[in-house]
C-alpha cells in the first residue's frame, strides 16, 4: 500500500532551522516527481519545492528561495525539505506529494511553527 510519512516538523524560532523528511512506500519512488507543499491557517495549500527524477530537476517557490533545500534519495525513497532562516510567515502544515503523470499520492502533513 502507498505510504508518505512525514516527520521533522515543530516549533523553531524565527531565523531557526528545521529538516523535513517524507518516507516513501508502496511505489517506484525514483520514477516519481516528489514535492512539499505548505498550507496555512486559512489560505490555500501552496507549492513550496520540487525536485525530478534525477536529484539535479529543482524548483523552489520566490518566497523560499535561498532558504529551503529539497533533496531526494532514491536509495532509501526519501526526500527531505531543509528549511533555514525560518520566520513566522513559514507556519504551516507542510506536506510531502509525488507525482507521476496520472497519480497522485500525499502524505499526512506535519505541522511547522516558527514563533518566539
Amino acid at each position: 500500500q502507498v505510504q508518505l510519512v512525514e516527520s521533522g516538523g515543530g516549533l523553531v524560532q524565527p531565523g531557526g532551522s528545521l529538516r523535513l523528511s517524507c518516507a516513501a512506500s508502496g511505489f517506484f519512488f525514483s520514477s516519481f516527481v516528489m514535492s512539499w507543499y505548505r498550507q496555512a491557517p486559512g489560505k490555500e495549500r501552496e507549492l513550496v519545492a520540487s525536485i525530478g527524477r534525477s536529484p539535479d530537476s529543482t524548483s523552489y517557490a520566490v518566497s523560499v528561495k535561498g532558504r529551503f533545500t529539497i533533496s531526494r534519495d532514491n536509495a532509501k525513497s526519501m526526500v527531505s525539505l531543509q528549511m533555514n532562516n525560518l520566520n513566522a510567515e513559514d507556519t504551516a502544515v507542510y506536506y510531502c506529494k509525488a507525482l507521476r503523470s496520472s497519480l497522485v499520492y500525499w502524505g499526512q502533513g506535519t505541522q511547522v511553527t516558527v514563533s518566539s
